[in-house]
């Protein structure tokens, strides 16, 4: 497949690179420009964001192969990585990631055949007050995750519905 960003991908692109002084810290914000356009960033999309930027092609893939909110591959629309540190762990992050094993009928690391919903163990999401938690496609935390809220967070996705951001408040600290 021949990958080419569209104009409005590249006007976008524009107007990162004119954030800096050069044009090598533009490499991080156009890759999500190359993700949210193909859905990853395989090596032809590295290639691809090589050239838009003049960079060489080592220098994108070292950066894209660094993180891992970049995906390497194709994943399905949902990305769904379950936290299993040791917060999460201890809290159920490992029964919410068999849950949705069984649920999806795939394991960890596949794509539901309708290429809807791809499931990754991950490590430290940050949210650990908050275990056991997941996030979707690099974006928005669901926490204190059961399986009826697990449910409910697959049919919404199926509808279209992304999660609704969730309010959790600081415990209160008592005078003592």
């Amino acid at each position: 497949m021949a990958y080419e960003f569209t104009k409005e991908d590249l006007k976008e692109i524009e107007k990162i690179k004119a954030k800096f002084p050069e044009v090598m810290p533009a490499t991080l914000p156009v890759l999500w420009v190359a993700q949210k356009r193909f859905g990853h960033v395989e090596p032809e999309v590295q290639k691809l964001v090589a050239k838009t930027l003049d960079l060489p092609e080592a220098h994108v893939h070292g950066v894209a192969t660094f993180y891992t909110q970049y995906y390497k591959e194709e994943k399905g629309k949902f990305v769904l990585d379950v936290c299993t540190c040791l917060s999460c762990q201890l809290c159920g992050g490992y029964d919410i990631l068999h849950y949705l094993e069984k649920k999806l009928g795939i394991k960890t690391g596949n794509t539901t055949e309708d290429g809807m919903f791809t499931l990754n163990q991950v490590e430290c999401l940050g949210a650990c007050g908050y275990a056991p938690m997941l996030q979707v496609t690099n974006d928005k935390y669901v926490n204190h995750l059961t399986p009826e809220k697990v449910d409910k967070l697959l049919d919404d996705l199926k509808e279209g519905k992304e999660p609704e951001y969730e309010k959790i408040g600081m415990p209160r600290r008592k005078n003592i």
